[in-house]
């Protein structure tokens, strides 16, 4: 885990790299336009540069190891830099509104319309190229981090696109209020992105359960051993990261042997883990025939008393 998270952080690189080339590129198209739209798309993309470094930081403190008070690692980290990121981006939402609202009750004439236009494409192709990068890698190594940034910068490109037409609505019909009504769309599309983020963020940080098609592999692999005498109940699974936890309980005949049970959910944890990357198992072993195994299905467990609760009961009985 640890090497797979350092090696993620070469993306975070190719991200920041990208970013300064962009704002430098559309920084010069703004100043050769005065487009309050390509201004906006160079705003965003110093958000972009942000939550880079952010997704940077965070990817390396989610490569570090399990310790005494974080033992189940910090793969979690990831979720404060998209949280960030799409906080960020909604500043910046807001930012691109309030000018573009100025500009629309005060137009003012572009300039250098073409040439501007072609920094912009340029900008955008780079970030294009970027994204597809990074999402494949996101969804290779199943890190949020990743995908957040990968679908900002895509909608970098869409926002660019977006600034575009009404760059080139107002060289066609001369009317300058399109160039901030363009960029408010940038800003509505922007905000919606952003609250994306938020969201996912959020739902990671409440241990939200793994995708349903993981799910439904896991179910797979437990079918294959379920049969008369063996049984499993209590299913938990939540996404941490990239990391995934299940845990689940194996309930196995009360005659068999201590041994026959931890060679069961050897094998059943081995076929999970083949099945899917980056995920830790917990298995809980249980007599199928004990009432006590069926107590503890839900995640608070029913107040049953268990058999050394018994043997105390007795002995103040004396």
């Amino acid at each position: 885990m640890k090497n797979n998270n350092l090696s993620l952080t070469q993306f975070a690189w190719l991200s920041i790299g990208a970013a300064l080339f962009t704002i430098a590129l559309k920084t010069v198209a703004y100043l050769l336009t005065g487009s309050v739209g390509l201004l906006s798309d160079a705003l965003e993309s110093v958000v972009n540069l942000i939550g880079a470094i952010m997704a940077l930081i965070m990817l390396k403190i989610a490569s570090l190891p399990a310790d005494d008070n974080h033992a189940y690692g910090h793969t979690k980290a990831e979720y404060f830099s998209s949280g960030v990121e799409g906080a960020l981006i909604l500043m910046a939402a807001i930012s691109i509104a309030v000018v573009a609202g100025q500009r629309l009750i005060s137009p003012k004439p572009l300039e250098q319309i073409g040439l501007g236009l072609g920094v912009s494409i340029a900008a955008s192709l780079v970030n294009l190229f970027v994204a597809l990068i990074l999402l494949k890698a996101g969804r290779i190594y199943h890190s949020v981090t990743l995908e957040a940034n990968a679908h900002h910068l895509m909608t970098d490109v869409w926002t660019t696109a977006g600034v575009l037409a009404g760059v080139g609505a107002v060289a066609v019909t001369g009317w300058e209020r399109l160039d901030p009504v363009a960029a408010l769309f940038v800003a509505a599309n922007i905000i919606w992105t952003g609250l994306q983020i938020v969201r996912k963020s959020v739902y990671g940080l409440m241990d939200t359960a793994i995708p349903a098609e993981d799910v439904d592999t896991i179910r797979s692999v437990l079918e294959k051993y379920t049969q008369a005498e063996i049984d499993y109940h209590a299913l938990r699974t939540r996404q941490s990261g990239s990391r995934q936890f299940v845990s689940f309980h194996v309930l196995t005949p009360g005659a068999w042997t201590i041994q026959q049970g931890h060679e069961l959910v050897e094998e059943i944890e081995a076929d999970i883990r083949r099945a899917l990357p980056n995920v830790t198992v917990f298995t809980h072993l249980e007599p199928l025939t004990d009432p006590s195994s069926w107590a503890d299905i839900h995640l608070d467990r029913h107040d049953m008393p268990t058999p050394s609760d018994m043997t105390q009961v007795k002995g103040l009985g004396k």
